[in-house]
């Protein structure tokens, strides 16, 4: 595959490839596990400061692969989900939550009114300004944020492999749901492990549904991108199979893959 990319950073969010042309802008919320020294890790040790509470694994590199392929810019946090999580409204309990499954996050407990609002400040808007600017100017934005899910959660086993996720609108999840068969030999299911009702879609809501955009969220399972062959073919499958989807569209300037 062609390298063609640059990454620039502003404080705690990164354009990767901030001169893409494609129509599609990749998002991927939770591609660091980060926390700044300030947050003393947030009262955490070991594994779970490199543990999927503390990021979606495998997804940023994913993430990237998808960008320079199609020549796309791509928006990524720079602080792990823990610090705040960028797909979820200041509102939500879960914006900075103090429990991940069976890990509990000492420097998230008790937070007063003030400590949230200084996150949201320092973390939270940066990302979604920045979000909307490339947005605002990209022509017809196809907005594709980009996840990573553990193949166990609370003791049980998943078996959905790659979840294709939409909100209220569903336009571009439905066309790559009718061809998935065709690009991947893996189990693609609608809104699964986590659907609109989990409060994922956040991201979709704020920046693609207000707008008309065409959007949609995918999530893979981490154990099939947990080395760089493995990262780099998902991202290429994606990538063809998204493209595909978006011709099925109609959409303008449809994008073009780079191997």
């Amino acid at each position: 595959m062609t390298q063609v990319s640059t990454t620039s950073t502003q404080g705690h969010v990164s354009v990767h490839n901030p001169t893409g042309q494609s129509p599609v802008v990749v998002v991927c919320e939770h591609a660091s596990n980060f926390i700044p020294t300030a947050y003393n890790d947030l009262g955490l040790v070991g594994d779970a400061l490199a543990s999927h509470a503390a990021w979606d694994l495998g997804a940023l590199a994913v993430a990237k692969g998808l960008s320079d392929r199609l020549n796309a810019k791509l928006i990524a946090s720079g602080t792990s989900r823990l610090v705040y999580d960028c797909n979820r409204p200041p509102s939500a309990p879960d914006a900075m939550p103090h429990q991940s499954e069976a890990i509990t996050v000492p420097g998230n407990v008790g937070l007063t009114a003030a400590q949230r609002q200084n996150r949201i400040d320092e973390f939270y808007e940066p990302f979604r300004a920045t979000l909307a600017e490339e947005i605002a100017a990209t022509s017809t934005p196809v907005i594709v944020t980009i996840h990573s899910f553990t193949p166990t959660y609370h003791g049980q086993k998943r078996t959905v492999e790659i979840g294709v996720l939409h909100d209220t609108d569903s336009r571009l999840a439905d066309a790559m749901l009718g061809t998935a068969s065709q690009y991947t030999e893996t189990l693609v299911l609608r809104n699964d492990p986590y659907g609109p009702e989990h409060g994922v879609t956040h991201t979709l809501k704020e920046h693609a549904l207000a707008n008309g955009h065409l959007n949609v969220m995918l999530e893979v399972r981490n154990d099939l991108i947990q080395n760089a062959q493995q990262q780099d073919e998902m991202a290429g499958c994606i990538a063809n199979w998204l493209s595909d989807a978006l011709v099925r569209l109609k959409v303008e300037s449809a994008v073009t893959c780079r191997e």
